[in-house]
């Protein structure tokens, strides 16, 4: 199993540490922390980890979630929101049954949590191929982000247990014979993409940003597979070639 938790810049030491132990509760191999606001390796984070301090002495570190995602193929995101303007919002149960299958193979697969003051920025979602929010009250939506993660490991344990022992599901076997393209492979397509229209006047400077986020949730949902992307960033870079040297 190739299973990451990815927290995005958390604040809170108890919560990095209980986080932590909830890894080791549920057999998650790895904790990615993306530019944590607090020492996650200090007295306070050590204290809540208790048998997860392992966990957490090992936790990688990036800079960004682009760069904490780069190998991963599938990846949900959750958000406390009511709806999003990124991707539709799922159900945990099949969202979080899509990531355990994934994750059965040899590519990575994340579960994303944001900020515990404010969650997840758009761009951010974007970068999932789902986003799940939590049946909360409408009243008071926002879960503490150690229970969120709780409850998220929780559902994938029932995941487990249900395919333990018993082959995948087919649609796991079919993608198998064309894997999901991985994050960075994406980005990286999508960064050739920007700058061409860019180039030829598609895009402007000041639109950029949130013209490419429609283009980001379209592959999104489209569920690119390597060989597409591959396909895709070949396309472009031809096109930018071209259009630079201006030939026909």
């Amino acid at each position: 199993m190739s299973l990451a938790v990815v927290l995005v810049e958390p604040a809170g030491p108890l919560n990095v540490g209980s986080v932590a132990r909830l890894c080791a509760n549920f057999e998650i191999p790895q904790l990615r922390l993306v530019t944590p606001r607090c020492d996650h390796l200090g007295a306070e984070a050590r204290q809540m980890a208790v048998h997860g301090e392992t966990v957490l002495e090992q936790a990688q570190l990036y800079p960004n979630l682009a760069a904490a995602l780069s190998d991963c193929q599938r990846v949900v995101a959750t958000s406390g929101r009511m709806e999003t303007e990124s991707l539709p919002l799922s159900d945990p149960a099949p969202a979080l049954s899509w990531l355990w299958e994934g994750a059965q193979g040899p590519a990575a697969a994340a579960l994303v949590f944001g900020r515990e003051d404010r969650g997840l920025s758009n761009g951010e979602l974007l970068q999932a191929g789902r986003v799940v929010r939590l049946d909360t009250s409408e009243a008071y939506a926002s879960l503490n982000l150690s229970h969120a993660v709780a409850i998220c490991l929780h559902e994938l344990q029932n995941c487990r247990a249900q395919t333990d022992g018993r082959p995948l599901i087919q649609t796991a076997l079919n993608e198998s014979a064309g894997e999901l393209c991985k994050r960075g492979d994406l980005e990286a397509a999508l960064a050739d993409a920007e700058a061409l229209l860019l180039e030829v006047g598609f895009l402007y400077p000041h639109t950029a940003e949130a013209r490419m986020a429609k283009l980001r949730a379209l592959l999104q949902r489209a569920q690119v597979q390597q060989q597409e992307v591959a396909l895709l960033r070949g396309m472009v870079r031809q096109l930018r070639w071209a259009s630079q040297r201006q030939t026909p």
